[in-house]
């Protein structure tokens, strides 16, 4: 490839004459490299050196080695101003080598020798043709390298990959993934007026500046006359009805953006039924694993779901919907590659940001694979937070829809930035190029916008699987107490002479053995294995996950308050928000009045402090924390009248946004049983206060019941 050493300059050939000549004149490049230098450093500075800044710092670095070469080596130029160039060259330099220091994966790109990639090609070019160079012609035409079809399974992966008993069972009921026909061999792609433009960096610029304002959101079709889709006893708010109608119009692929508490699970599954997008695959968090399953089952009950844990021994081959989290998906990557999938959902899409991670990897791969086997399958990235760090977090996200390869955008954008008649010389491109990328499928709604479709408090249960030893420790002494409460009950009746049949029992004995236990419970206080120690022991083994859901939410929607009722719940998770880089207040029982109104303060006015951990005791009752919109219960009260109070803090006059609190509830344990008690009572006081008969069992506490629960189920009965 030619140096600018040998490039013939259109400067060259004018007269200089002294002083009246500008001091550019004998180095065009130098002020451009140094405003793209300074560009870099401002981004390396605050954190923010994504894949094109890495480009960027790649070509100025042999920029400013065949810059030096060419001066160096140019005759006309007078001495003193050959010293001032290479000076200023040296100055250039300088930064590349501090920004290097800065962040040292940079130091390998400083040994680059010439532009490698098509996208580093382009943004030489671009910059020598604004310094006022005649390039040749081979240099002006740059053409992309055939893309070479990669394994799904990384060779480091390949010895983890493992194939669940029942997929093979699938396999051999159907040997063959049925064609999809519409795949035909790609057709050759018409030359277009922007293929010779670097245009990621200004798409990315395009976002970073806001160009042309207003919400990121693409038009969608207006809310239909009729509920087409919910199943009986349910019922989709109109700004979900209005993106289910783009699915059924065609629309494929989207970026929902929409803010924590707007139901974009709920979307995704009646989405996936619209398209008969099944099978389906949904990568999602740990902590959401259970409320996934849920969600299909609610809104889909029609459909099979399944979670994939661990080696996937219990995975159901012959589901509709597949659900894995992140962190085991690296070993599953082989069957699901073969499975035929027609869809593919990656909530908190923001996970993958970081394209070289592992995890990046191995969804782009599979989201690759998917593309090559079905035409327009659905594919949608979920997040609250689409942008960490740098409007370059898009990156991924973009790739993983097919709406660009990181070096290009893909045929479809290309169609509508060509359709603009502009380029990224023209000003008026950015707006354009924004509102086409929107097009392709951003849909971003906030609280506030659809503040109409929502009522102004809801209580989301978001189950959440304790599939540790911890968590299997927690079940067995549940299991334990209600066998032990089977064996008064036992003793009572054939006491009494009556035989026990399974699945039947006397109510008043029922309440009789767990009103026993629970008084014992009360004396024992937390030196024995008894409801209030395993409802303890729940809240400690839920307060990672619940904390970890607090950060995500808490990047999505701003300020969340983070209730727990035990002090070492409140410490674990204060410790995993710090980890995090959170500011918190703590609100805690030991407290001062002084010191617990300066934390609320704090949280109410101070922009940086952004998760307030509170005790379920302490915070209760008589605090305003209206700054925040999102309350997370990390563990559950035994009464309702309490958690009321909790979220209350947060519904009261002067919120203007509607209020939703997230109850973190461990699936397959009384914490269960216990939200469906406070959600019982809690409806029960209101009946009673409308004046409407209450039954007479209602007076008893969440406590008695839930034991009695446990008894009945020990018993054999629900």
């Amino acid at each position: 490839m030619p140096t600018t050493a040998s490039t013939a300059r259109k400067s060259s050939s004018r007269r200089r004459s002294g002083s009246s000549a500008r001091r550019d004149d004998d180095a065009p490049l130098i002020p451009i490299l140094a405003r793209k230098v300074r560009e870099v450093e401002a981004k390396a500075q605050r954190g923010k050196l994504g894949p094109t800044n890495r480009v960027k710092f790649q070509v100025i670095a042999f920029l400013v080695r065949e810059e030096r070469a060419r001066v160096k080596a140019d005759e006309d130029v007078p001495a003193a101003a050959r010293a001032e160039l290479l000076k200023r060259l040296d100055g250039v330099a300088t930064i590349l080598a501090k920004t290097a220091a800065r962040d040292t994966s940079l130091i390998q790109l400083l040994e680059v020798d010439q532009a490698t990639s098509p996208v580093a090609r382009r943004m030489r070019r671009d910059w020598l043709l604004e310094s006022g160079a005649d390039l040749p012609e081979d240099e002006l035409i740059i053409t992309d390298a055939a893309p070479v079809q990669a394994s799904v399974v990384p060779a480091a992966l390949a010895e983890r990959q493992v194939v669940p008993p029942q997929i093979d069972a699938r396999r051999e009921s159907n040997p063959f993934l049925a064609p999809d026909v519409s795949l035909r061999a790609p057709q050759p792609t018409p030359r277009r007026r922007l293929d010779g433009w670097e245009l990621m960096g200004p798409l990315y610029k395009a976002f970073e500046t806001g160009a042309g304002g207003g919400a990121a959101s693409m038009d969608l079709p207006e809310v239909p006359e009729f509920d087409r889709l919910s199943p009986k006893g349910l019922e989709i708010m109109p700004h979900q009805s209005r993106f289910l109608e783009a699915v059924r119009a065609g629309h494929r692929s989207f970026l929902l953006a929409d803010e924590p508490g707007l139901g974009k699970t709920a979307e995704s599954v009646l989405a996936a039924s619209v398209a008969g997008a099944y099978p389906l695959l949904a990568v999602v968090p740990n902590v959401v694993k259970m409320n996934w399953a849920r969600e299909v089952e609610r809104w889909t009950p029609q459909r099979r779901a399944t979670v994939i844990h661990g080696d996937g021994d219990q995975v159901d081959a012959f589901a509709d919907v597949f659900i894995v989290n992140y962190e085991v998906l690296d070993r599953h990557l082989s069957w699901l590659a073969s499975l035929g999938l027609k869809g593919m959902v990656v909530d908190e899409a923001h996970f993958i940001k970081n394209l070289s991670s592992q995890r990046s990897q191995n969804v782009l791969g599979l989201a690759t694979r998917i593309r090559e086997q079905v035409r327009d399958p659905l594919m949608l990235a979920l997040t609250g937070t689409p942008l960490i760090n740098d409007v370059e977090d898009f990156d991924a996200i973009w790739r993983f829809l097919g709406w660009t390869n990181g070096e290009k955008p893909g045929p479809a954008l290309m169609e509508k930035l060509d359709a603009t008649g502009l380029t990224p010389a023209d000003k008026a491109f950015y707006p354009e190029a924004r509102d086409a990328v929107i097009s392709m499928g951003i849909v971003r709604r906030k609280k506030k916008d659809v503040a109409a479709d929502l009522p102004d408090k809801l209580i989301a249960d978001l189950p959440v699987e304790l599939d540790d030893e911890f968590g299997r420790s927690i079940r067995e002494a549940e299991r334990e107490l209600g066998q032990r409460l089977a064996a008064k009950y036992r003793r009572i009746i054939e006491a009494r002479g009556d035989r026990v049949f399974l699945g039947e029992f006397d109510e008043d004995i029922v309440r009789l053995v767990a009103h026993g236990e629970l008084e014992e419970a009360k004396a024992a206080g937390s030196g024995s294995e008894n409801v209030f120690t395993m409802v303890r022991r729940i809240g400690q083994a839920k307060a990672l996950l619940a904390a970890d859901y607090t950060v995500q939410l808490q990047r999505s929607v701003g300020k969340v308050v983070f209730f727990a009722k035990h002090i070492d719940v409140m410490d674990a998770a204060e410790d995993l928000f710090a980890a995090a880089g959170l500011r918190t207040v703590s609100i805690r029982g030991d407290q001062t009045t002084p010191a617990r109104q300066q934390a609320i303060d704090a949280f109410n006015n101070d922009p940086e402090v952004a998760v307030a951990v509170c005790s379920l005791t302490a915070a209760g009752v008589g605090l305003n924390m209206q700054a925040a919109s999102n309350v997370v219960l990390a563990e559950l009260s035994w009464t309702a009248a309490e958690q009321t109070q909790a979220i209350d803090r947060v519904h009261r006059i002067g919120q203007d946004e509607p209020v939703t609190a997230w109850r973190i509830i461990a699936a397959h344990t009384i914490d269960t049983k216990i939200a469906e008690l406070i959600d019982s009572k809690q409806g029960l006081a209101a009946r009673a206060l409308d004046g409407e008969a209450v039954d007479p069992t209602s007076s008893d506490s969440v406590q008695l019941s839930a034991l009695m629960h446990l008894l009945r189920q020990a018993l054999g009965g629900a």
